[in-house]
């Protein structure tokens, strides 16, 4: 894919260079925190067209000194002999520079909320969401974000039914997004006699954490209830409503949050799970293509929409989108190998992006 013309390139270059002087002036304290975010953004663009424009000077050189014939013939040799490599480079250089242009998903930077849900297979599905729920925590405890349950649902063998919990830090969203999905396990279960392979599945979804000024919430589109918590919790379980349940009158979401002690705790919690999930809504409406993820990503829990297997007896994790399949189930389920298949899943979205830029 070629490089963008040089009128775009020459408008990010002059915008940089406003954007500079203007941070360089002592503006005002809103104004400097904005240009200093805008820098940020276009520091590696900036530094990304020099080097594109300097490969291209450098094959534009070597090209003049070959087709010249009254070059020295060893020169013209030598430019010629050159010339694939710097060719190579433009190439490099440009896709480079093409991957930094392409369009910002603006939740990318933001920390989310992530769900998992036991799907078929009963008590198993129960383990293996809770075996997830531990393999993001890993993940996460690598990256160095903060993970906090908001609200979970134990099975009854143990494992969980169900998990809602907030991962705190730069860039989670981005590197998380893509779990989104119906996660398929085939492994002998602990409490089957005959060693015979059940599979289960458990649904994931990945929602960007949204803050007041994303999602505006009405007081009165809310009807809140408090209650008892249930459940392991000491004392307070019995004696106190600390529990809250919200509901979003006019979307019909309900969140349930009894994690805290404290209700005021918990109604935070469940504002921010509610006001992520609306968040999450909206931007389902201004883009069909991320509505259809939606629906795939919430699923129905049945296997039947699968984006990935984990096989135990075969040691190996399977990523069906990309064809991605990995012989290190310990370390995926570990957290520390889940990288190499979050990587290819960006790679191939980012591949996906240029091939749509491509045909504009």
């Amino acid at each position: 894919m070629p490089a963008p013309p040089d009128a775009k390139l020459d408008a990010i270059l002059a915008r940089h260079a406003i954007a500079t002087d203007t941070l360089n002036g002592g503006p005002d304290p809103e104004s400097f925190v904005a240009l200093s975010r805008e820098l940020a953004e276009l520091d590696p663009v900036v530094e990304a067209i020099r080097s594109y424009r300097a490969a291209a000077g450098d094959l534009a050189g070597l090209e003049a000194l070959a087709e010249d014939s009254a070059t020295d013939p060893e020169m013209r040799a030598l430019a010629a002999e050159e010339r694939p490599a710097a060719e190579e480079a433009v190439a490099a250089a440009a896709s480079a520079l093409n991957l930094l242009l392409l369009p910002k998903d603006v939740a990318d930077e933001k920390s989310a909320i992530l769900e998992i849900r036991a799907g078929t297979g009963g008590d198993e599905a129960a383990l293996f969401a809770g075996d997830l729920f531990r393999m993001y925590a890993r993940y996460a405890e690598l990256h160095g974000w903060r993970v906090e349950v908001m609200s979970e649902s134990e099975g009854t063998v143990g494992g969980l039914k169900e998990v809602v919990a907030a991962i705190q830090g730069r860039g989670v969203f981005a590197r998380l997004k893509f779990e989104s999905g119906v996660h398929r396990v085939q492994r002998v279960p602990a409490t089957e006699a005959s060693g015979r392979i059940h599979t289960s599945a458990a649904t994931v979804a990945v929602l960007p954490e949204a803050e007041e000024v994303d999602i505006a919430i009405s007081e009165a589109d809310l009807k809140v209830d408090t209650m008892r918590a249930q459940g392991a919790g000491g004392q307070h379980v019995n004696k106190t409503e600390s529990a809250i349940r919200i509901t979003h009158l006019p979307s019909g979401i309900v969140v349930f949050v009894q994690e805290e002690r404290s209700q005021h705790k918990n109604r935070a919690r469940a504002m921010a799970l509610l006001r992520a999930r609306l968040y999450d809504r909206e931007r389902t409406a201004k883009d069909e293509a991320r509505a259809a993820d939606r629906r795939q990503q919430v699923g129905s829990g049945d296997g039947c929409e699968r984006i990935r297997t984990y096989s135990f007896p075969q040691g190996r994790v399977t990523d069906h989108r990309v064809n991605l399949t990995l012989y290190k189930l310990e370390e995926v389920m570990g957290g520390a190998a889940l990288d190499e298949i979050v990587d290819a899943l960006i790679t191939d979205h980012q591949a996906a992006l240029l091939a749509q830029a491509s045909e504009l």
